[in-house]
């Protein structure tokens, strides 16, 4: 990973191009902490010259797992981070003749270490939460669609994700929505699209 300052971030690259990982400075004294957790211009000068339109939070309880989703026909960039807890966030490629398709990155975000996580346009995003409790955020580039939702099946072997499960739970513990036990594998996904 290669890791840059850009005014009050720094920002790890990895082997996957597009993604980001992004730590504020975090001015902290007797009273607390300060941060920025987005300022357009530090951004912009990290290669992240993104319009955001909507802002998302979630709230999960320990075991969720939520993904891998995406947007088919109107993909979203996202800047997402944990406000609250801890959890494994993941980003798979699907950008179509990329030398990383099919391929993840994944990274611990927190309240404690407040990094951010930059996933562009046409990557499935998905998290596992590892606290009793996790607040979720994030920044989105283009509006929901309802009707636009794409999933692929969060424990694909062919994607293979290291989940890094909670102490005492297997796979078969994972808490999952119904509609995220159903998604395709990435193989499966590819055939519809064709």
């Amino acid at each position: 990973m290669a890791i840059e300052k850009y005014g009050k971030i720094t920002v790890e690259t990895c082997d996957i191009e597009g993604l980001k990982v992004i730590t504020p400075t975090v001015f902290d004294d007797f009273r607390g902490f300060f941060m920025e957790t987005y300022q357009k211009k530090d951004f912009v000068a990290a290669g992240i010259d993104v319009d955001f339109v909507q802002d998302n939070q979630s709230s999960s309880k320990k075991g969720v797992l939520r993904g891998l989703h995406f947007q088919v026909n109107y993909p979203q960039d996202k800047l997402v981070r944990v406000v609250q807890g801890e959890a494994f966030d993941v980003a798979v490629d699907l950008r179509k003749g990329s030398k990383t398709f099919g391929k993840w990155f994944g990274v611990k975000l927190s309240e404690q270490n407040k990094k951010q996580f930059f996933i562009p346009k046409n990557f499935a995003h998905g998290f596992f939460v590892l606290s009793d409790h996790v607040e979720f955020t994030y920044k989105c580039s283009d509006f929901y669609h309802p009707n636009d939702e794409g999933g692929l099946m969060w424990n694909d072997p062919d994607i293979g994700i290291e989940w890094p499960l909670i102490e005492g739970m297997t796979k078969d513990d994972v808490i999952l929505s119904e509609k995220d036990q159903k998604w395709p594998s990435l193989k499966e996904y590819m055939k519809i699209m064709k």
